[in-house]
C-alpha cells in the first residue's frame, strides 16, 4: 500500500511539473485578433520617394493593399539629433523629441491623416520607439541629467561605442520611466497608432516593458514587436525577432550548415517559446540591408526558396521597403537614397505568399495556425520540407536550398496525395515513391 502512495504520489508531482511547465510556455498577453494573419511591412520613410514625406509616401498605400500588407511599421517618425549627427541626416534612431514629427516628413497633422487613412483602408499603423537611447540634445539630456548613464569618471556615454550620436538613458530612475511610458501614450492618444516596434528592447528592463504594455493597453489594444530575441519577453511583447534562424538560414545558403539544421532549429524554437508567441521571420530588414548586405548578397540564387520558408513559418512574417520590387542595393542609412520604384516579379511573387497567408487556417499566427512538422526526404543536406496542418487544411513546402540539380524523394506518408502548388499552378500527386527534380533554389509551395 505505501509502494502504491509513493507511486500515487510520483504521479501527481510529475502532472504537477508538466502543468507549470504548459503554464511557463503561456503567453501573458493576449494578441489584437487583427494580428492573427498580418503581415508586417517595413516603412523606409526616408528612403521611400524622392521626396520623403508623408504626402509622397500615401501615394503608395493602395499598391501596398495589393501587395497584402497589413501592419505598417514605420522607421522613427521623430526629429533627429544634430550634435554628434552621422551622415548629412543623421540616424532616425538619434531622437530629439519624443513627442514631435521629423520636419522632414511633414507635420503631425499629416501623419495624423496618414494613419486615419490607412485605417480606412484597412491597415494597421505601428511607430518604432527608441526607449534606451536619446539625441545630445535632446532636451532631458540637460533638463533631466539624472536619467542619463555615465562612467565612472561621471560622463555621460552612449550605450555602445560606436553609437557616438546617442546618449544613453538609465532605466534606475522611476521618473524617466513614468515619463517615457507617458510619452509613448502620447503617439496613441493624439495619432490613434496600433503599437510600438520597440527598438534594441532588450538593453531596457523587462520590468519596464512590462508595466508599459499594462499602461498603455488600458485605452487600446496595442500590438507590440520587440527587437530582441529573449523568450521572457514575450510576457510584454506580441512578437520578436527571429534572429536565429535567419542566421542558420544564411549559414545553409553560404554551405556552412545542412539544410537538415532548419528542423533542429524549429524543434528547439518550439521548446523555447510560448506556444502562442509571434516569431518574426524575415530574409531582410532595414539593419541587414544596409550593414550585412541585401538579400541577393546574403542568400544569392536561394533568396526566392528563403523568402517561402520565411513567410510561411510558424510565425509573424516581415517584407522591407523595396523587397517587393527585387531591391537589390543597400540603402543608405544616414543620408538620401530613394528607392526608385520598378516593375518587377517579385511583387506577384510576394502578393501570392500574403494571399495564402490571409486565407489559410494552417497559417494564422501563433498557436491559432498549424505547428511545424519536419517531413522527411532522401536529400537532408540540401533540401528541406515541412508540413503545417490545420484540422483538413494542409500547406507543405519543398525547397532545393542547394546550388545543384536534385531529385528528391519523399520518405514521410504525411507528404502523399494531391497537392496544388500556389507559386506554379501546378498540381501534384505524390507518394513514397515519387521522386521530385528541382532545380538550385526552387520551392514548391503545395495546399491542399
Amino acid at each position: 500500500m505505501q509502494s502504491y502512495f509513493r507511486l500515487l504520489i510520483l504521479i501527481l508531482l510529475a502532472a504537477m511539473s508538466y502543468t507549470n511547465a504548459v503554464r511557463a510556455q503561456s503567453p501573458s498577453v493576449a494578441h489584437p485578433e487583427w494580428s492573427r494573419n498580418a503581415v508586417i511591412y517595413e516603412v523606409n520613410l526616408r528612403q521611400f520617394t524622392e521626396e520623403g514625406t508623408i504626402a509622397a509616401f500615401r501615394s503608395h498605400l493602395p499598391r501596398l493593399k495589393d501587395l497584402g500588407a497589413d501592419i505598417l511599421w514605420f522607421m522613427p517618425i521623430n526629429p533627429i539629433g544634430e550634435k554628434n549627427r552621422k551622415g548629412s541626416l543623421g540616424s532616425y534612431y538619434s531622437v530629439r523629441d519624443y513627442r514631435a514629427l521629423n520636419p522632414e516628413f511633414g507635420t503631425l497633422e499629416d501623419f495624423k491623416a496618414l494613419v486615419k487613412e490607412c485605417h480606412e483602408m484597412g491597415f494597421h499603423v505601428i511607430i518604432d520607439w527608441v526607449a534606451n537611447h536619446c539625441a545630445w540634445d535632446n532636451p532631458i539630456v540637460t533638463e533631466h541629467p539624472e536619467w542619463m548613464t555615465r562612467d565612472s569618471s561621471g560622463a555621460m556615454i552612449p550605450p555602445v561605442p560606436d553609437w557616438s550620436d546617442v546618449a544613453d538613458l538609465n532605466y534606475d530612475s522611476q521618473e524617466l520611466r513614468a515619463w517615457m511610458i507617458d510619452a509613448m501614450q502620447f503617439w496613441v492618444r493624439e495619432a490613434d497608432i496600433d503599437g510600438f516596434r520597440c527598438d534594441v528592447a532588450g538593453m531596457v528592463p523587462l520590468d519596464f516593458w512590462k508595466d508599459a504594455y499594462s499602461k498603455l493597453n488600458e485605452s487600446k489594444h496595442l500590438f507590440m514587436l520587440a527587437e530582441h530575441e529573449a523568450a521572457e519577453y514575450h510576457s510584454a511583447f506580441d512578437a520578436s525577432y527571429g534572429w536565429h534562424l535567419f542566421h542558420t538560414m544564411v549559414d545553409v545558403a553560404q554551405r556552412r550548415r545542412p539544410a537538415g539544421e532548419l528542423g533542429t532549429y524549429f524543434i528547439q524554437n518550439e521548446a523555447d517559446y510560448p506556444r502562442d508567441a509571434f516569431r518574426m521571420y524575415f530574409t531582410s530588414n532595414h539593419d541587414e540591408n544596409t550593414w550585412n548586405g541585401t538579400e541577393f548578397e546574403r542568400f544569392g540564387s536561394l533568396a526566392r526558396a528563403f523568402a517561402v520558408l520565411a513567410m510561411t513559418s510558424p510565425g509573424i512574417p516581415l517584407l522591407y521597403t523595396g523587397q517587393e520590387v527585387g531591391l537589390d542595393r543597400r540603402l543608405k542609412f544616414f543620408d538620401k537614397d530613394s528607392v526608385g520604384w520598378k516593375e518587377s516579379e517579385w511583387t506577384l511573387f510576394y502578393s501570392k505568399l500574403f494571399e495564402l497567408k490571409h486565407t489559410h487556417p494552417a497559417l494564422l499566427n501563433g498557436a491559432e495556425g498549424g505547428d511545424l512538422v519536419v517531413i522527411s526526404h532522401s536529400e537532408p543536406e540540401r533540401a528541406f520540407c515541412f508540413q503545417r496542418t490545420k484540422d483538413s487544411a494542409k500547406v507543405m513546402v519543398i525547397a532545393n536550398l542547394s546550388s545543384t540539380p536534385i531529385s528528391l524523394r519523399l520518405t514521410d506518408s504525411r507528404a502523399s496525395g494531391a497537392w496544388h502548388d500556389v507559386l506554379s499552378d501546378q498540381s501534384y500527386s505524390l507518394g513514397l515513391d515519387t521522386s521530385l527534380p528541382l532545380e538550385p533554389g526552387e520551392a514548391l509551395l503545395l495546399t491542399r
